[in-house]
């Protein structure tokens, strides 16, 4: 069997999936504590390879720098390919000024005026961890009579360093140097009314979803009737993440992406539901896949919804770029101002875990 039949009977009960829901908000959280802007991943993804190994699952670090998982099921033909990414956005050195502070250009998405004020840390290469804070320059309103007209950008904001760098020679001293990332605080937190509020939700909240998802398959011993892997992808903000299925993974015939899924004008998903992507900047997800997606949420009585992301691009999508010749789609649970200070809710976690159920 797929499902248990006492699954599909009480899974819209609260007692059911909620702890699993628990599980992985707890995951979330701890994830975002580690740093992993695109190309500084090796931390998130040693500690993804022993969580899922934890589980009871087959893990492994590709050479790409991601994490392949075997979750289960018989070999053969149609097998499922679900992908998450643990990267996330941040910022790289790449001038150190003569006052010694540092101007950076963003790893992908990252918005200067996103950002201001906002606290970071220099990871260097020769001398460990410096902290200081992301500022417009010269950022005080009794001296700066243009503070409300300047229009923030990469070329008007800088790092100050919380160290004595008030020169270049002095920053330099410090091992600080052209090249190092730029991490940027989470600041995350779970309300008592079920709200997950924290940077780069995207898409850890959905890397958390895959441990929980993991670990309901082997804690009720689900009989698979196809093979499933998952893949936690470390390039995806760069729009590479998934462009290759991870070697041994064979006879994959569908792959779907899980991340944040788009709040907004225009758009009727909320935090508290999953969301079903029917098509985004790269063209529209398989008509099949969609539909399956939507008879797996009407299944288990997940709360969906089906929307179009005009300015998105997803692993699902680089995996075709790639030349995979598979089926693909895109879930995942309502994200409210993406690649800014992002919100979602439980219920958002909750409903697409019943998704990623309806499926087995």
């Amino acid at each position: 069997m797929a499902i248990p039949d006492t699954f599909l009977k009480t899974i819209e009960t609260e007692n059911n999936m909620n702890n699993y829901t628990e599980y992985a908000v707890t995951q979330t959280m701890e994830l975002l504590a580690i740093d992993s802007p695109t190309g500084y991943t090796d931390a998130v993804a040693a500690e993804l390879e022993n969580r899922f190994q934890a589980l009871g699952c087959r893990a492994f670090l590709t050479n790409k720098g991601g994490v392949g998982v075997e979750l289960g099921g018989p070999a053969g033909t149609d097998a499922l390919l679900v992908q998450a990414h643990a990267d996330t956005l941040g910022g790289m050195v790449s001038q150190i000024k003569s006052n010694g502070r540092l101007k950076i250009v963003p790893l992908n998405g990252l918005r200067a005026n996103n950002c201001e004020a906002e606290n970071c840390r220099i990871i260097t290469r020769k001398n460990g961890i410096y902290e200081g804070t992301f500022q417009l320059v010269n950022p005080s309103i009794h001296v700066n009579g243009e503070y409300d007209k300047t229009l923030r950008t990469f070329d008007v904001c800088e790092v100050v360093v919380d160290d004595a760098a008030d020169s270049e020679a002095q920053t330099k001293a410090l091992g600080i140097g052209v090249g190092d990332i730029v991490c940027f605080e989470p600041r995350s937190r779970v309300t008592g009314t079920g709200y997950i509020k924290s940077r780069f939700l995207d898409d850890k909240l959905s890397v958390g979803i895959l441990l929980a998802f993991a670990k309901y398959v082997k804690e009720n011993r689900i009989e698979l009737r196809r093979r499933i892997y998952l893949h936690v992808t470390v390039y995806e903000e760069v729009g590479h993440g998934a462009s290759a299925i991870p070697a041994g993974f064979e006879n994959v015939t569908e792959v779907l992406a899980v991340d944040m899924g788009c709040v907004g004008e225009g758009l009727t998903c909320t935090e508290r539901q999953v969301s079903i992507c029917a098509k985004d900047s790269d063209g529209p997800y398989s008509h099949a896949m969609v539909q399956k997606l939507i008879d797996a949420a009407e299944k288990t009585g997940a709360d969906y919804a089906v929307d179009i992301y005009p300015h998105y691009g997803s692993d699902a999508g680089a995996t075709l770029r790639g030349g995979a010749d598979v089926r693909h789609g895109l879930i995942g649970p309502g994200v409210f101002a993406s690649h800014g200070y992002e919100r979602s809710h439980k219920q958002g976690v909750e409903n697409t875990l019943k998704v990623l159920a309806g499926l087995l």
